[in-house]
């Protein structure tokens, strides 16, 4: 049984289109207790991904027909695959690269060469923090309305798609009641980064743009505090 307390096997799908990896990747998520599926293309993946949504996907940035960050696009943008968490894989660790597929909604990312144990740590992490709280409450700030219980924002009484993590962004932000939190505070509890570093800062600006523009005029509340983060005004 995983870590989540669920009877059932958690089901990740590994999207790579080289072999080798593609098999050690499997190997080591079986070996912890997931169970896998795979794709070597972008519209293997999308298929795989929306015929049977799994609980997270590990995606490569680099795959021939669709890349990566395509891939990732499209699943955000579907119902039915919008909230399955993403971690993205890629042999290029430029900063551009990195920040291009946060901003499009991938929850964590890995540079190859990667350690397989780390591949899936990161893993567990971001399925536990994209799991709601059992004990949950409504948080409320003017017509922003965030139930974790059942996982749902609203806007005026709308449903607003969120990745997993702009939900718990949001959930932090409206949680501190009006206190800054800085982007160091937000990394470690959002993301669980134990220590802040440019990019890594520059990802938490990344997902308040998004979350911003998808509260429309409400996103306003969302205030940057310069030079220290940022907070969320209830009035």
């Amino acid at each position: 049984m995983l870590g989540s307390g669920m009877s059932m096997p958690q089901e990740i799908l590994v999207v790579e289109d080289e072999p080798d990896i593609r098999k050690l990747i499997v190997l080591h998520l079986e070996r912890s207790g997931f169970r896998c599926r795979t794709a070597a293309t972008g519209p293997e993946a999308l298929h795989a991904a929306r015929s049977r949504p799994p609980h997270l996907v590990v995606l490569d940035l680099l795959l021939p027909e669709m890349d990566g960050l395509e891939v990732c696009r499209r699943l955000r943008a579907d119902p039915a695959t919008g909230r399955v968490p993403i971690v993205m894989l890629t042999a290029r660790a430029d900063e551009i690269d990195r920040v291009v597929g946060l901003e499009l909604g991938a929850d964590d990312y890995i540079a190859k060469p990667f350690s397989p144990k780390e591949l899936v740590a990161r893993v567990r992490a971001v399925l536990r923090r994209s799991q709601p709280q059992e004990a949950a409450r409504v948080l409320v700030a003017g017509r922003v309305r965030l139930d974790a219980g059942r996982h749902v924002v609203e806007v005026d009484g709308h449903p607003v798609e969120l990745t997993p993590k702009e939900f718990d962004l949001l959930q932090a932000l409206l949680a501190s009641a009006g206190r800054v939190l800085s982007r160091e505070h937000l990394l470690n509890g959002v993301w669980g980064y134990a220590r802040a570093d440019e990019i890594e800062s520059r990802t938490v600006d990344v997902h308040v743009r998004r979350l911003r523009g998808k509260l429309g005029g409400e996103g306003r509340r969302i205030v940057t505090v310069k030079g220290v983060g940022y907070r969320l005004d209830a009035d």
